[in-house]
């Protein structure tokens, strides 16, 4: 699997904890939208796209199955993430 593109929408507006918001493509042939960048107590994170449950609970949609592509995904996020910052 390979990240072919990313984009960062900075949140232009104050939203809180939420600094923007990206969008991945897989392979140039499957996006990923609204994967979220959060200020968290130790840092930026980021936060797979989610729903609410009935019970109240949020449910990722979509997310990866193991932490090498986990890592792999925060990774080039945050690197556009960091390029588009510093403009």
């Amino acid at each position: 699997m390979k990240i072919t593109d990313v984009r960062v929408r900075l949140v232009t507006k104050d939203e809180g904890k939420l600094k923007a918001v990206a969008s991945i493509t897989i392979d140039d042939c499957f996006v990923v939208h609204d994967i979220k960048i959060i200020s968290g107590k130790e840092g930026l994170f980021i936060s797979m796209p989610n729903r609410k449950t009935p019970e109240g609970e949020y449910k990722d949609i979509v997310h990866p199955i193991n932490t090498e592509t986990r890592e792999m995904i925060k990774k080039s996020i945050m690197d556009e993430y960091n390029k588009i910052s510093e403009e």
